[in-house]
């Protein structure tokens, strides 16, 4: 079992910048890939950005250049820079971790953490 805790999410302003964060209960080296998703209000939970554990970033196409995904394996720290806001980045945003074992992969989500962009 992996528990993650996301926070750092508030009100912004269009244009303005946020740093979200992500604690594990375990060490998060050990965790094959990390991400965030994000599910605005009457969409989908949309994937935003992941990263192995090898340090490879992969990032949704309309976040690329604004947002940053970084993970601190000495704190078992996930993060996501984000940059340039924008009202349809307003979103609840989840922090998720896959682990393999095997063949099978287990997949863990934090509770999510609000962001909001607005005038």
């Amino acid at each position: 079992q992996v528990q993650l805790a996301e926070s750092g999410g508030g009100l912004v302003q269009p244009g303005g910048s946020l740093t979200l964060s992500c604690a594990a209960s375990m060490n998060i080296f050990d965790i094959d890939i990390m991400g965030w998703y994000r599910q605005g209000p009457g969409k989908q939970r949309e994937l935003v950005a992941t990263i192995t554990r090898g340090g490879n970033t992969d990032y949704r196409d309309v976040t690329k250049g604004r947002f940053t995904i970084s993970r601190d394996n000495a704190n078992d720290t996930l993060y996501l820079q984000m940059n340039s806001l924008e009202p349809e980045d307003t979103a609840v945003y989840y922090c998720n971790a896959n682990l393999r074992s095997g063949w099978s992969w287990s997949s863990y989500w934090g509770q999510g953490t609000q962001v909001t962009v607005s005038s």
